[in-house]
């Protein structure tokens, strides 16, 4: 069988950014903030996006999940971030990563800085297989354990996770903040130097990888993947149609073997492997688990 033209691939990408550019822009819309150099702090911010939305981003109008998460667990008055840990959990059941390939405005970036046409392309580090376990070590230590132990004299804690290393916050927050306010400029300390260099790092990683950020560190797509597997939105492969070519591994930036791992905990249903596979072989759409859809057969079930 002939493989299929390129154009559907080509049609498929400009659908996914032109949906990740609207998110974007439906979040973050303050314009005012922007030109001002403030934050919005209206009745929106209280309520969750699914992405790494930066809080302090001068456009945003919800908040990080992340950084609510931490936020809660670092107050002396609270314990346990329920709402924040609730919505995580619907949107994960629901969507899985998803979210990180569509949705993330920290995603977008990280693909169009990849549609560079610089340096060599990698698709992998070496290592690889390791490193994609430190985003859960990230996850623990940064955005829970660290927040919940490290306290000041009066028992507060602090957002480790967006102090420390967060990307998103230092691009979509604190550069824009800083270029439009002098009296914080003035208090520009080491660690934005830090995170500064962090930011560059990422950067010039994401140029040559793709999603490294997402890839490795985020802790974000550390919990939705955990998800992946059960979510509602999963990848399915027709085990009657499917060959093994490996036309889904050579087209996924993540590198992952979709015939064999469908549903990977780093696959981010970016779809790139359903367009290209020459077998019709792939499909992304909601699946209910244990539970047939209508027309379809036995032996496409889930791999």
């Amino acid at each position: 069988m002939a493989r299929r033209p390129a154009d559907p691939l080509r049609r498929w990408n400009r659908l996914r950014t032109a949906v990740q550019f609207a998110f974007a822009a439906l979040t973050n819309g303050y314009a005012a903030g922007f030109a001002r150099g403030t934050i919005y702090k209206g009745p929106t911010k209280t309520i969750c996006l699914p992405g790494l939305n930066c809080y302090s981003c001068p456009g945003a109008l919800g908040a990080c999940p992340i950084g609510a998460f931490q936020a809660v667990l670092a107050d002396r008055n609270h314990w346990f971030a329920f709402y924040v840990a609730g919505f995580l959990m619907l949107v994960g059941a629901c969507l899985g990563r998803l979210v990180c390939g569509w949705l993330c405005p920290f995603g977008l970036l990280q693909d169009l800085l990849y549609r560079i046409p610089l340096g060599k392309k990698r698709k992998t580090l070496p290592w690889d297989r390791w490193l994609r376990f430190l985003k859960y070590g990230v996850l623990i230590a940064f955005v829970i354990v660290l927040p919940l132990s490290v306290l000041d004299l009066v028992g507060q804690g602090q957002p480790w996770f967006c102090k420390w290393i967060c990307p998103s916050g230092t691009l979509l927050g604190g550069i824009p903040l800083l270029a439009l306010n002098e009296e914080l400029r003035s208090v520009i300390g080491w660690l934005f130097t830090w995170k500064l260099f962090l930011l560059v790092v990422i950067i010039t990683g994401s140029i040559l990888m793709f999603r490294p950020f997402c890839r490795y560190i985020c802790p974000l797509g550390a919990i939705y993947g955990l998800m992946n597997p059960v979510s509602l939105v999963r990848m399915r492969v027709s085990k009657s149609r499917c060959v093994g070519c490996g036309a889904c591994q050579k087209a996924c930036g993540l590198d992952i073997p979709v015939y064999k791992e469908p549903n990977s905990t780093d696959c981010i249903r970016c779809g790139k492997c359903v367009t290209v596979c020459p077998y019709n072989a792939l499909k992304l759409d909601v699946t209910l688990k244990g539970k047939r859809r209508r027309g379809t057969r036995q032996e496409d079930a889930d791999a």
